[in-house]
């Protein structure tokens, strides 16, 4: 059925076009006769094919083109006078006489257009003339086509101020009266349009009608360009007008267009001017209207003229444009409460768009809209929306695009009164955009309270939010989450100790509720914040009386002690050992060798209690010999017992090549370099030697599993250290010694039980050239190394 009538529509346009182009070729053949009762004659039978009923509206729309490029080539012959050889008065009169109303009309149009173009009338009689005739087509479809051509002949011939067709005092004010009478009664038609047909077909036929909302729209434009409405005549006159119709015709897709058109045609500056007289129309339009739409388009156009210049500025503070807006804001969510959230929302963006824009510095004015926004939400259930869930992520995310400053955001009370009504995804998005302007500006947040308000926004990546699985989390966005957490905590920073200190515990109370997973990303960071505090009052001695306790090292040490001991017992030990330590060091800064021991202690207890598996034992033990090395703090007692407890457990570890490379490493313990007191070339010996038998142990191992004894990687290894400590001047190493390790390392080579191996060769290699090279060199070093015959 819908294919045969399209089949059908089809044939009648082809008609009504062969019937314009059969008479229009009559026309012109008139016309170069210059004989005008024949040209008028096929010109109305021409025109008659536009009173056709059975066309849609774009059919018809292309039939009107081709009758309206044939009226143009009339208007040309009737501007002739010379060819046809009447007045142009008498041809006003003769076009009346036309037998159908419709092409009667569209002939007078284009007559009166040549009649008000040869200035023997005053233009404002001849157009008051046309708009009252074209009252006689009263079909909305034929009656909105004559009008729209009525608007097109004469938009050029307004009596306009400096146009050539101005007249009297008040000639401006019958060019808009002109135009806002047709402007009228185009609408009615055009409202019309939808009570005509079947009920069941109203859908196409408000798709058809959208589609000639421009011929309407086209008045108000023309409006706009009048040179004679200035914001006076607009204020007084115009504007009401308009609004008038558009309220009276009840229809929604008229008002919303027309709305719209209002505000995209006419200046900004007339908007700002007439805000109460055109937000006062919004609450009077149809529940159906899309009012958020319109508000928004207007509070953008508003916005960008602020944007425009700062001169402007003072003009929305004289007519409080914010309050204007906001309240027809709130009365026009009231009133429509089937409004869904995100057309609130969208609102509420919009409005806080133009706050940020037009008054920047009122954050009152920012926290209301967002207050506002919370109470919308408030009312909704859940906010399962996920275009809501976008405009409110656009919401929050306005004030840190403007102030480019998270630090102005954390003043606003509202602020993590919204983000609370964001599901768990959401809330995590937004917390990254948080911390991503936080990183990007550079933002130093210095004060307790706003890490207090920080992290009350950012408590969806810090901690578990009810109903949120962890398991289900994504590994590589929960690293990332929890690494930006870690870099934000670098950026809580005061020069005061006292409040860097309230700082730090604020941060360990919020992250401290994070989970055994998220431990071991942000604990390192506010460990290195702790004693970043200590190396700025390194030197501080003791506590100071008073009622409230200074920041000092002693009391920031014993924090870290509790954050890393609640850390190894998420548990993360390996991760604990090295952040104690990390404080260890610190506190040998600082000259206070009981702390140190404490956390030398605890990294001790956290290698043989907690660390099983045998790669991360030798890395463990690795760092406590480096450590314990770089220490000066240590009394003979307490060193003594450390290094004993380092010897031990490197001797102890579970592969033999990882025991001798643990216990070589152990000789440095006693000999160190810019510590006088430390050089105990006898225990290095020791050291030594005892790595030697582990390594030498390590080969007959390898000889009974493998059959053949391995590399002699571990000789050659030892060999350097031997040389190392030759070189620094320990007496208990000699050249003999060195010589008798070399051949040693030779032999263990020549062995047919050996495994060739290149790069323990090109290491040993190496090694000989080295000693080579400090017996040709000459001096004190040559004549020692001339001790080594090779």
């Amino acid at each position: 059925m819908m294919l045969n009538g399209a089949e059908d529509e089809e044939k009648w346009l082809a008609e009504g076009i062969a019937g314009i182009q059969h008479n229009a070729f009559y026309m012109h053949r008139a016309l170069d006769s210059n004989n005008l009762r024949e040209a008028l004659k096929y010109s109305a039978q021409m025109l008659s094919e536009l009173r056709t009923s059975k066309l849609s509206p774009h059919k018809y729309y292309d039939l009107y083109m081709r009758a309206f490029d044939e009226l143009r080539k009339l208007e040309i012959f009737f501007k002739d006078e010379g060819k046809h050889g009447v007045s142009v008065v008498d041809l006003y009169e003769l076009v009346q006489h036309a037998g159908n109303i419709l092409p009667r009309l569209y002939l007078l149009c284009t007559v009166g257009s040549v009649y008000i173009k040869s200035k023997e009338a005053p233009a404002k009689e001849v157009l008051k003339d046309l708009v009252e005739m074209c009252r006689g087509v009263q079909h909305p479809l034929r009656g909105l086509f004559l009008r729209s051509y009525l608007a097109q002949v004469s938009r050029d011939k307004l009596p306009d101020i400096g146009s050539e067709y101005e007249g009297d005092a008040d000639t401006v004010m019958d060019a808009v009266e002109f135009v806002l009478q047709n402007f009228t009664e185009m609408n009615k038609l055009w409202v019309r349009m939808q009570h005509q047909g079947p009920g069941r077909l109203r859908e196409k036929r408000e798709k058809e009608r959208n589609e000639l909302r421009d011929l309407v729209g086209k008045n108000l434009h023309v409006l706009s360009q009048i040179e004679g409405v200035d914001l006076e005549m607009y204020k007084e006159t115009v504007l009401p007008r308009v609004l008038e119709q558009v309220v009276n015709c009840k229809d929604d897709l008229s008002q919303y267009y027309l709305m719209d058109c209002i505000i995209q045609v006419f200046p900004d500056e007339y908007h700002l001017q007439t805000l109460e007289t055109l937000l006062g129309a919004c609450p009077q339009l149809q529940p159906t209207v899309d009012i958020k739409t319109v508000l928004s388009r207007l509070m953008d156009r508003l916005s960008n003229y602020a944007a425009s210049s700062a001169d402007v500025l003072p003009e929305f503070l004289q007519v409080e444009a914010f309050a204007k807006l906001s309240n027809a804001i709130g009365k026009v969510i009231e009133a429509q409460v089937d409004m869904p959230a995100v057309g609130a929302i969208t609102l509420y963006v919009s409005l806080l768009t133009f706050t940020l824009r037009v008054h920047p510095d009122r954050l009152d004015y920012v926290d209301l809209v967002l207050g506002a926004c919370v109470k919308k939400l408030s009312s909704i259930p859940k906010l399962d929306d996920s275009r809501a869930t976008k405009q409110v992520v656009a919401l929050l995310s306005a004030p840190l695009e403007k102030y480019n400053d998270i630090v102005t955001a954390l003043t606003l009370s509202n602020y993590p009164r919204v983000m609370d009504h964001l599901d768990n995804g959401t809330n995590k998005v937004m917390a990254m955009v948080i911390i991503q302007s936080i990183m990007k500006n550079n933002t130093c947040i210095s004060t307790v309270d706003k890490v207090e308000v920080l992290f009350e926004l950012i408590k969806g990546l810090i901690k578990d939010t009810d109903g949120a699985d962890v398991d289900e989390l994504d590994e590589e966005d929960f690293k990332d989450e929890q690494n930006a957490v870690a870099r934000l905590i670098h950026m809580l920073y005061n020069n005061e100790p006292e409040e860097m200190l309230k700082i730090i515990c604020t941060v360990r109370k919020h992250t401290m509720a994070g989970g055994p997973k998220r431990l071991p990303f942000t604990v390192p960071s506010l460990v290195f914040s702790a004693l970043r505090l200590i190396r700025q009052l390194q030197g501080q001695e003791g506590d100071i009386v008073g009622e409230e306790v200074p920041a000092t090292p002693k009391k920031i040490f014993q924090l870290l002690n509790q954050i890393i001991e609640d850390l190894s017992n998420v548990p993360s030990p390996e991760l604990a050992l090295r952040l104690s330590l990390q404080c260890a060091e610190a506190a040998n800064d600082c000259d206070l060798e009981h702390v140190a021991y404490e956390f030398f202690t605890q990294a001790f207890v956290l290698y043989e209690e907690e660390i099983a598996d045998s790669k991360a034992q030798v890395t463990a033990i690795h760092l406590i010999i480096g450590t314990l090395q770089r220490m000066n703090v240590f009394g003979v007692e307490n060193r003594d017992t450390l290094t004993h407890k380092a010897t031990g457990y490197s001797a102890r570890l579970l592969k033999k090549p990882d025991q001798c490379r643990a216990v070589y490493a152990c000789s440095h313990l006693f000999w160190v370099d810019d510590q006088d007191g430390i050089k105990d070339g006898e225990r290095v010996l020791l050291c030594l030697k005892r790595a030697l038998r582990i390594a030498n142990a390590a080969q007959q191992m390898a000889n009974v599993a493998r059959g053949s004894s391995g590399p002699v990687t571990l000789f050659v290894e030892i060999l350097n250290k031997y040389l190392y400590f030759f070189e620094k001047g320990n007496q208990q190493i000699t050249g003999a010694a060195i010589q008798g390790l070399i051949e040693l390392i030779n032999t263990e080579k020549q062995n047919d039980s050996a495994t060739p191996d290149s790069a323990s060769d090109a290491f040993l290699a190496s090694t000989m050239r080295y000693i080579q090279f400090q017996r040709q060199k000459g001096g004190i070093m040559g004549e020692k190394f001339e001790s080594i015959k090779l």
